[in-house]
């Protein structure tokens, strides 16, 4: 059986009449909100438009560090289009200098991690309240529980795959840094985030990507994760799934 192009609570719309446009048809009705960037539409719940208060821990300019009592992020359903759905061909640059379109790979599992930035040792935050927006931390332990995992994760018939809407220099530095074995992948000019409708959100005047995790298959979401908290466990949550849920028993098994 094959993907649909975008299934889900409102797959029939989307489907017919494009992710841009449902944007307007479901706010007529009150369906979801949305953030217009330039006039497009960024479909998803986003964060009330004010300054989040509160302390923040001191240990925010060390983006290794998980910091304690994070906001937990809760389900909104923008993600609930992505089951079942088709990889937008897209080819999107890489930190390994290959332009990677997830759409025409075949015959192996693709885990896609979607993060809404990593910051540098030492650095300020993006926003200084950054700490009490659910889901925005913990990015580099993510990345980090890949990077750890990555053989097991490949033993388990799975190729990794970073994605971030910051550029591939900033890209390049971190996996530099980390000495990550798989490539992150820009969506700079939000190319994907805007064909595929990821779950987004605007900070500072920048549209990061909610985060997710994807498990592609013959170029369908096969499985997914949203949202995705604690973030520094992730690979290991994604890795059980895979050795349970392997192509081999599921071939013997039809």
């Amino acid at each position: 059986m094959g993907c649909s192009r975008v299934p889900g609570r409102y797959g029939s719309i989307i489907g017919s009449i494009g992710c841009g446009t449902v944007g307007i048809v479901a706010a007529s009705v009150g369906l979801l909100d949305h953030t217009f960037v330039n006039g497009s539409v960024l479909v998803g719940r986003n964060p009330p438009r004010k300054t989040h208060t509160g302390s923040v821990s001191e240990t925010r300019h060390d983006p290794m560090i998980l910091t304690t009592n994070l906001p937990v992020p809760t389900d909104d359903g923008a993600a609930d289009h992505l089951r079942g759905s088709r990889v937008p061909d897209i080819a999107l640059p890489a930190t390994d200098g290959r332009q990677i379109s997830l759409a025409p790979i075949p015959d192996r599992r693709i885990v896609l991690y979607a993060y809404p930035r990593t910051g540098r040792p030492g650095e300020e935050p993006l926003v200084d309240d950054w700490d009490l927006i659910p889901g925005a931390r913990g990015c580099t332990p993510e990345t980090c529980g890949f990077r750890d995992h990555h053989a097991e994760l490949q033993a388990a018939g799975a190729e990794v795959f970073g994605l971030s809407t910051q550029d591939t220099p900033y890209q390049r530095e971190l996996s530099t840094r980390l000495r990550l074995p798989f490539p992150i992948l820009s969506d700079a000019d939000l190319r994907l985030t805007h064909a595929w409708c990821l779950p987004s959100f605007r900070v500072a005047g920048q549209t990061l990507l909610r985060r997710l995790t994807l498990v592609l298959r013959d170029g369908c979401v096969e499985h997914l994760w949203y949202p995705v908290f604690p973030p520094d466990g992730h690979a290991d949550v994604v890795l059980t799934w895979l050795r349970s849920n392997s192509t081999e028993v599921q071939s013997v098994d039809k």
